[in-house]
């Protein structure tokens, strides 16, 4: 099928990491968006096979959001944000960078991106944050997502991709194991490939997905890597063990194995109650399945030790014999629409475009040709998301924040402590298409085009290079976010050479930017896209593109996958007299991410109006709360003001949040900023909390 139909434009959904196709029409009627654009599923695209969830149906009512921002605002002496041009918007913005950073140093200017932002997007802002502004300091939300799960892929097998193959390939599995996945809330099109399969669930609640499984594990919240290390003891003690897979594609399974023989099933029972019988079942599942797979979500990624908890998982799968075989393999659902492309472009503060590392002196030297700079003036890795937003306004840390395609008001953990650190700002500027908690917050607002008007490239889950195709022009007053980066770094002195507004102009420049890499997109091009080429990366020039990565070797010398000797710990917060619960936090289906779209939206608002917090009726009645009575959640950090939603199946020693709401039913609030040592990921996924009734 060509870009355009009969049946309409062809693109992609603005939301999950899916990119289900979708074909967009236009009908009578004033408006850029809204009720004058119609979606329906591109009957073509593998990946959603004619379905979209409710989000995706309803995706075009953002384009025409009551409150949609169609001018610059800046704030004024009167502490008000007022509407001014687009000239004196970004010279106040050029103005102020150039005097703190004449005043602080390059350092002291910081950047914060999105894993929703388009490839090109991407791509230009950690350049813009290296080049136009100097600085280290630059960092995504994807961090939140899949920083956990890429440190473990990438040691384990010497790349990461979130599915290292077709998702279709998941429609002919005989059994799947989803460690801390929710897809029938999260991105329900996935459970069209998980039909046919018999699904073992790892998760503390009995969400929508756990209720379809033939198995599900309830875990105590915080234990998913005991529970990890117990499957694989049982994996060797039961007789599983694929010895002939070992010995010619692995290495590092006995340090490995010193590690889980001391986990033996009673007392991975006891450590995370879940029965040594269905322990046993589980890992007997997985082992007689002629096709199986074994993928992880944020639940258990979402931690202080996620990145073992996932490498935990990964020495699983490796002893089962599962990666780099047809029909079989370990992954990792990838959350954001771009969060794959987002962190392998250059807006991860370590990370260059091709996922090279920016401490790599062949890779600064690469991009520095392709730049036209001296290697020397590219800076070196700056502090991880968390840490940036925790730094903002100290003495030490950056004073101006460029906030792209993120609202971390809302989805950052302690969010309290982090909106003070915004507010301790001497610049804040955020580019978004509506006034997002942060965007509230800023000194400077500025309106940016959204999905369905403009041009550009994603990465799915798969690791699959998909176009982005434009429908409508956006409103008058509005910019794309590379007219945005192009606009502020020449004002600052840049070339405006360097920084091109056409999406095919840099994604020409990022073909030759990551050449050679091993996110290599130097054969992927627009016309190939164009053409319904199904293109993956590592993609080299002249290259088919590669849908299935390990079949011949895992990306290390030798080629062998690296088992990761690792041990369970506690999280950093365990339940105390004072808070004697754990909270938990995640998604539901009506709502994306920190809200900031889809509460524009009657109808998914209808579906999801409000903060609730999901309570068993035992552990309520103790607290003496109602179902639908008004309840305070507290930790040491600070409260949630939610709801009370009886919920059975919950485990009596647990409490569960959506995040998607704000002021003070911010689940986020609540949160434990606990830091993975090797991904830096928040412990979002577990908490100590007290419940009561609302004065």
């Amino acid at each position: 099928m060509s870009e355009t139909s009969p049946a309409g434009t062809r693109t992609h959904c603005p939301y999950c990491a899916l990119q289900c196709g979708t074909l967009l029409g236009r009908t009578d009627g004033p408006g850029s968006g809204g009720g004058s654009v119609s979606v329906s599923p591109d009957p073509d695209f593998p990946v959603n096979q004619g379905g979209l969830c409710q989000k995706g149906w309803t995706a075009p009512a953002v384009l025409d959001v009551p409150d949609r921002l169609t001018t610059p605002l800046v704030r004024g002496a009167d502490g008000r944000l007022a509407p001014a041009g687009w000239d004196e918007a970004l010279g106040l913005v050029a103005r102020r960078l150039r005097e703190i950073r004449d005043e602080h140093g390059p350092e002291a200017l910081a950047v914060f991106g999105g894993g929703g932002l388009t490839n090109e997007k991407a791509y230009t802002l950690g350049k813009f944050a290296r080049l136009a502004l100097g600085t280290s300091q630059i960092d995504y939300n994807g961090r939140f997502c899949m920083s956990s799960a890429a440190a473990a892929q990438n040691a384990a097998f010497g790349v990461d991709r979130g599915l290292p193959f077709p998702v279709t390939d998941l429609g002919r599995a005989d059994v799947v194991l989803l460690a801390g996945a929710n897809p029938a809330e999260t991105m329900p099109p996935l459970l069209r490939h998980l039909d046919r399969a018999s699904l073992i669930v790892i998760d503390p609640r009995r969400t929508r997905t756990a209720a379809r499984a033939a198995l599900h594990l309830q875990p105590t919240p915080g234990t998913d890597l005991a529970l990890a290390l117990g499957l694989l003891h049982l994996a060797v003690t039961d007789g599983h063990l694929d010895k002939t897979y070992l010995d010619e594609r692995t290495e590092g399974f006995d340090e490995t194995w010193a590690r889980a023989v001391t986990w033996w099933p009673e007392r991975v029972e006891a450590v995370t109650g879940v029965a040594v019988s269905e322990l046993r079942s589980a890992v007997r599942m997985l082992a007689e399945a002629e096709r199986a797979y074994v993928l992880t979500g944020r639940g258990a990624e979402q931690h202080s030790k996620g990145s073992d908890t996932v490498a935990a998982f990964i020495n699983l799968s490796l002893a089962l014999g599962l990666p780099g075989r047809e029909g079989s393999g370990f992954g990792t659902l990838t959350g954001q629409g771009n969060g794959q492309g987002g962190r392998e472009l250059g807006q991860k503060a370590d990370q260059l475009p091709g996922y090279r590392s920016l401490t790599d002196p062949a890779a600064r030297a690469h991009l520095a040709r392709v730049w036209g700079v001296d290697p020397e003036r590219l800076p070196g890795p700056g502090r991880s998301a968390y840490e940036l937003l925790d730094a903002l306004g100290t003495d030490d840390g950056p004073r101006a924040l460029l906030v792209l395609g993120s609202n971390p008001v809302v989805s950052a953990p302690d969010a309290g402590r982090i909106a003070r650190r915004l507010g301790a700002l001497d610049l804040l500027v955020v580019a978004d298409f509506v006034p997002s908690e942060t965007a509230r917050m800023a000194d400077v607002v500025l309106p940016v085009t959204q999905w369905a008007e403009e041009e550009g490239t994603l990465t799915n889950l798969e690791g699959r290079v998909l176009r982005r195709r434009r429908l409508l022009d956006p409103p008058p007053g509005v910019r794309g976010d590379l007219d945005v980066l192009h606009g502020i770094a020449v004002r600052l002195g840049e070339p405006a050479s360097r920084y091109p507004r056409r999406p095919r102009e840099v994604f020409e420049e990022l073909r030759a930017a990551t050449a050679g890499g091993p996110a290599d997109y130097s054969g992927v091009s627009y016309e190939r896209l164009d053409r319904d080429e199904e293109l993956y990366w590592p993609c080299p020039e002249g290259s088919s593109g590669t849908p299935r990565l390990f079949l011949d070797g895992f990306a290390h010398p030798g080629g062998r996958a690296r088992f990761q000797a690792v041990e369970h710990r506690d999280a950093a917060e365990l339940p105390s007299p004072d808070f004697p619960l754990y909270a938990t936090t995640g998604r539901v289906l009506a709502q994306y991410q920190s809200g900031a779209q889809t509460r524009r939206v009657a109808e998914l608002t209808e579906a999801a109006p409000e903060p609730y917090v999901e309570v068993h009726p035992d552990t309520a009645a103790r607290a003496s709360l109602a179902d639908g009575q008004l309840a305070r959640v507290s930790s040491a950090r600070g409260a949630v003001l939610a709801k009370v939603r009886y919920e059975p199946s919950l485990r009596t020693d647990t409490v569960f949040v959506p995040f998607h709401f704000p002021g003070e039913g911010r689940a986020n609030l609540v949160t434990h900023a606990a830091l993975d040592p090797r991904s830096r990921m928040p412990e979002f996924k577990v908490c100590a909390v007290r419940i009561e009734a609302a004065r």
